[in-house]
């Protein structure tokens, strides 16, 4: 048998027990006879035998097995195992073998044999050896809350040696700090930061067992509105808000405008926007675990005037060289701060300012301007009276005033004299 080059890998064995098969003088003897080995680990059969004095040993080789009545097959010349067994044995009496790269497909009774020079000196050491190979896997909850301890297992289908060492990764990544002798790791008051793909193998194999996801979860954390857009919102405007929580599992959203509850949805939309829109709006962000509210945000709706009037300080009635004053008065956002004036039937404006002084009779109007657009009020009526006419209906109400007392004068006498 040609000698090889052999893995690196270690070997991993259940038993460390040495049997012994032999008969007058002959015999195999295999340390462990039960062998449990990491997939893709390198596996080393220690094996002796005898044989009586007189025999000269002509090939020595290990099979797998064996059927009493057939010729056993030479595995150095199998081409599954022809690259990947080395034998370290020689033809006296060392018989110790070392398979590379095992998986599952070489699980089998592997057995020793050799023929000598002579036709009744032929043996085969049986039962050998047992190899089962195994891969690891890693058992872990699906989910742990914050807060709460958790351990995770990395498990085989065969009970490996204790000086197996565990390495652990999470996200592919070699937890340094956590080399346990064990089995198992331990994550003690679990934050979020824990949460991952966790995978272990054992120190000194190239070998990675499949990654298992931990979930944490937490209630929400940093719950925050965004407005889009951005800058000044004008009504006629669509306003998106959009609130993100940090949360596990994910939180739901309700949306708040001043303690009113107004939607749901991590996004809430605003089409052809109002002024009524404007106010504050937080989102609550509320899972299993607890809930969080964001800080406030306020929609200042810009919009031009609207609801424009003009009040009269007075009867709207004077004598002329007399004035009314006329105030006008919007809604506006930003507040209207330019104002104009007109008198009906007029095209340019006879005035400016939010209030205006009415010299002349004639029905007046005034239009209340921000950056956002204008809007004019209902026009009002002024009436002024010339001093002459002013002087005769003083005079028409003075006769009609002196008239109805005259009467009431005579009605008071007759009534006295009828007494």
């Amino acid at each position: 048998m040609s000698v090889r080059m052999a893995s690196p890998l270690l070997l991993i064995v259940l038993l460390m027990i040495p049997e012994v098969f032999s008969e007058n003088g002959w015999g195999v003897s295999y340390s462990p006879s039960h062998i449990c080995a990491l997939k893709n680990s390198s596996v080393i059969m220690n094996c002796t035998y005898t044989y009586p004095t007189g025999y000269k040993i002509m090939k020595v080789f290990w099979t797998k097995n064996p059927v009493k009545g057939e010729e056993s097959l030479d595995l150095s010349e199998d081409p599954e195992y022809s690259q990947r067994l080395q034998y370290l044995g020689d033809t006296q009496q060392n018989c110790t073998i070392r398979l590379s790269h095992v998986t599952q497909k070489d699980e089998h009774m592997y057995c020793f044999r050799f023929i000598s020079d002579k036709s009744d000196g032929k043996w085969t050491g049986y039962p050998g050896v047992t190899l089962t190979v195994t891969d690891l896997q890693v058992e872990a909850p699906e989910r742990v809350t914050e807060g709460h301890n958790v351990s995770l297992t990395c498990k085989s289908s065969c009970t490996l040696t204790d000086r197996a060492t565990f390495i652990w990764y999470r996200n592919s990544q070699p937890l340094t700090e956590r080399r346990d002798g064990n089995n198992q790791l331990l994550l003690q008051s679990v934050r979020r930061e824990d949460a991952g793909r966790y995978s272990c193998a054992l120190h000194g194999h190239s070998y990675i067992s499949p990654a298992a996801r931990l979930s944490v979860s937490y209630p929400p954390q940093g719950a925050f509105v965004a407005v889009s857009p951005s800058g000044e919102i004008v009504e006629g405007d669509s306003v998106t808000l959009s609130c993100s929580s940090d949360a596990n599992p994910p939180a739901e959203i309700s949306w708040f405008k001043g303690g009113r509850f107004v939607g749901s949805g991590r996004i809430y939309s605003i089409s052809n926007i109002s002024s009524d829109h404007s106010g504050e709006y937080k989102c609550k962000s509320i899972n299993e675990h607890g809930e969080k509210y964001s800080a406030a945000v306020t929609l200042n709706v810009m919009y031009p005037p609207k609801s424009v009037s003009v009040s009269v300080t007075g009867s709207g009635e004077i004598v002329e060289g007399d004035s009314v004053t006329l105030s006008c008065s919007s809604d506006a956002n930003p507040p209207a701060l330019s104002f104009s004036w007109f008198k009906e039937n007029q095209s340019s404006a006879v005035g400016s300012g939010q209030s205006f002084s009415a010299l002349q009779s004639g029905r007046f109007y005034c239009e209340a301007h921000n950056q956002h657009g204008s809007q004019r009020s209902d026009a009002v009526t002024v009436i002024v009276h010339g001093v002459y006419q002013s002087v005769i209906r003083q005079t028409f109400l003075l006769l009609i005033f002196s008239k109805k007392k005259r009467k009431c004068d005579a009605n008071i006498k007759n009534y006295n004299i009828n007494l």
